[in-house]
């Protein structure tokens, strides 16, 4: 492995399929990264890279790509099945690993990669790329600082017509973007989940999905993953005690917009010139507060990019991974426990 003395780390890609090209033209353009070598079985795809980018080696298959000594660290972005194989390869070859999401399909395959990287004391990075997204930093932040008050729910929509994939479900496909983000936004698991499906176009693989994960302090947390819908959605809001918030990813110009709304309970004496009862019951009145939206200065960039700087900064500078081991293991953990209740006909599940 190199001393990285210049600074500079070799890099080898496997996959150059739908998200591959992204990450080898992000390690390119970087000046402390140099792609060596890409593997990808299909000719086709590997030859469109090559030829865009001489000087990049290519192989047609991954274990020759491993079997290089010109390495320091490894991308994979190849099917789900294959990522506990191929980074197991990796790290026992002494190569850092970026892996893209989720880490693996188990919880005890993960765990495994996760004790491997720790005993060699290299880096393990999954691309949730979210967590670099400087919208979703900014979402936690405001959480963080009390901005919103206590949490009491998120709702995600995130839907599409396509890419459909024959590999995973929509709840390891596109679910996991959302459990990625919840975990860093609430900083811990949800102790029960529920999930519900519907297979349409490939026997075995739910193609929509609904799912409730309920997290300590009664937070509740439902999505809506699907690549059968008609409209492009990337959305989530957050409802607290005193304000709510709406993270719109297709929203370019303000991805993120703070609502100055809630309800609250009217308990003192003259409340009520301040807020019009709307109703009442059993001694409980409440009202509902129309305020003003803000809308906080997202800083541009691609999320993407900032997770391939991070995964060099890992190496390079020794920086703690954002979404290393733990993080990458507890949304397969959660991802499992969905699956389970799937499988259980919407049983509730406990995430163990």
């Amino acid at each position: 492995m190199s001393s990285y003395s210049n600074g500079v780390v070799r890099i080898g890609v496997l996959g150059a399929g739908h998200w591959g090209p992204n990450l080898i033209r992000n390690f390119i353009s970087n000046e402390r990264s140099r792609v060596v070598a890409i593997a990808d079985t299909n000719a086709g795809r590997r030859e469109a890279v090559l030829a865009r980018y001489p000087g990049v080696d290519g192989h047609d298959r991954a274990e020759s790509l491993l079997a290089r000594d010109d390495l320091d660290a490894v991308v994979i972005a190849t099917p789900t099945a294959t990522h506990h194989r191929l980074a197991v390869a990796a790290l026992a070859r002494g190569l850092h690993v970026l892996v893209e999401k989720p880490l693996a399909r188990t919880t005890a395959e993960a765990e495994e990669l996760g004790r491997i990287a720790a005993d060699a004391g290299l880096v393990l990075l999954t691309g949730h790329v979210f967590l670099f997204h400087e919208a979703v930093r900014t979402v936690r932040r405001l959480i963080d600082d009390g901005e919103l008050g206590r949490v009491q729910y998120i709702q995600s929509v995130r839907t599409n017509l396509g890419p459909i994939r024959t590999d995973v479900s929509a709840l390891w496909d596109l679910a996991a973007h959302d459990v990625s983000i919840f975990h860093y936004w609430l900083n811990g698991l949800p102790s029960r989940v529920t999930g519900k499906g519907g297979i349409y176009v490939n026997k075995g693989i739910e193609d929509v999905v609904f799912a409730t994960l309920e997290y300590p302090g009664g937070v509740l947390a439902n999505l809506h993953a699907t690549w059968l819908s008609p409209n492009k959605l990337r959305q989530i809001t957050v409802v607290g005690e005193q304000r709510m918030l709406v993270f719109d990813d297709m929203n370019l110009a303000e991805p993120v917009r703070i609502y100055d709304k809630g309800v609250a309970p009217v308990t003192e004496p003259g409340c009520e010139e301040s807020y019009p009862i709307v109703d009442s019951f059993v001694g409980f009145r409440s009202s509902i507060r129309d305020g003003e939206i803000s809308v906080p200065l997202i800083p541009a960039g691609e999320p993407l990019r900032a997770e391939c700087e991070h995964f060099l900064d890992c190496i390079v500078d020794g920086a703690r991974p954002l979404s290393g081991a733990a993080e990458s293991i507890a949304v397969v953990r959660v991802l499992e426990a969905v699956e389970r209740s799937l499988r259980a006909g919407s049983a509730e599940q406990h995430v163990s």
